[in-house]
């Protein structure tokens, strides 16, 4: 299995906590689709993990059945040492970005991002001081009164993070939230959600179809391959944070993103690859 070499950079004394195990969890659909093999997974606390692949290798599958949305037909998964369906008992939180902002039209910012509080019944005074606090971390305090047209695309997906972080969840989980998004915007969304996963102290799994946006953000990719989905590799990007945009002009940037590239060729192809 080609790796690149795990991360020396302060080593802990003590193995991390495991946020989330997957344990050889697999999906077969009632048509008899099988969307995904046995997957044994597991992510530390305070890990940035990108799931990457082609069209097809289940990325958003394992992504629900994370959160709970989807069922295992087999296997099991755990948040913090707990079923999945338990983890509203659970001290810990997770919230869970989708691909678009699905925002309530009708609705201002603050009640759009204020909706899992109502939803949980927190009292209307402190959901309140939390939405602000949100909007804040993601630069839109001044936005709360808005409607949700008159944001930019760039501005809506800020206020579907805000959402998932206004219940102060130690997990967030990714849907491919930044890929309608232009270049310059997804940049930018990109180094900004470094910056609140570094300073919430989130453990963050992350769906995308971009190499250069995985190499950018991951403590570790994990390659996943299609017919039927399944994880075929997995790389650590031994590199330190904060990262900023020049990372991605550094030769090493470069062998990052080769390596992905090669892996991904070989998940697109055909099941010989990896017999080789």
């Amino acid at each position: 299995m080609n790796r690149i070499a795990p991360h020396t950079l302060a080593p802990p004394t003590a193995p991390a906590v495991p946020a989330v195990e997957v344990l050889s969890a697999e999906k077969t659909y009632p048509n008899g689709t099988q969307a995904l093999l046995p997957v044994d997974l597991s992510i530390a606390e305070g890990e940035f993990v990108t799931l990457l692949g082609p069209s097809g290798c289940g990325k958003s599958t394992l992504l629900k059945m994370v959160a709970g949305m989807l069922e295992p037909s087999d296997g099991r998964l755990l948040v913090w040492r707990r079923p999945v369906a338990q983890i509203q008992s659970c001290p810990h939180k997770l919230s869970f970005v989708f691909q678009s902002p699905t925002l309530m039209p009708w609705a201002s910012v603050q009640t759009n991002v204020r909706l899992p509080l109502d939803l949980a019944g927190v009292p209307r005074k402190e959901a309140d001081a939390r939405v602000m606090e949100s909007l804040a971390l993601v630069g839109l305090e001044k936005f709360a009164g808005a409607l949700p047209r008159a944001l930019s695309g760039g501005m809506q997906m800020r206020v579907s993070i805000a959402r998932g972080l206004v219940t102060q969840p130690d997990l967030l989980l990714m849907d491919e939230p930044f890929g309608a998004l232009d270049e310059i915007t997804r940049h930018k969304l990109d180094a900004d959600l470094l910056e609140l996963w570094r300073k919430k102290k989130l453990t963050v799994i992350f769906v995308t179809h971009s190499i250069h946006e995985a190499v950018f953000l991951s403590s570790r990719v994990v390659m996943m391959a299609a017919r039927p989905g399944r994880v075929v590799e997995q790389f650590q990007i031994d590199e330190p944070y904060p990262r900023s945009a020049d990372f991605m002009v550094t030769p090493e940037f470069a062998k990052y993103a080769k390596r992905l590239q090669d892996s991904l060729l070989r998940a697109s192809s055909s099941d010989e690859a990896y017999a080789r």
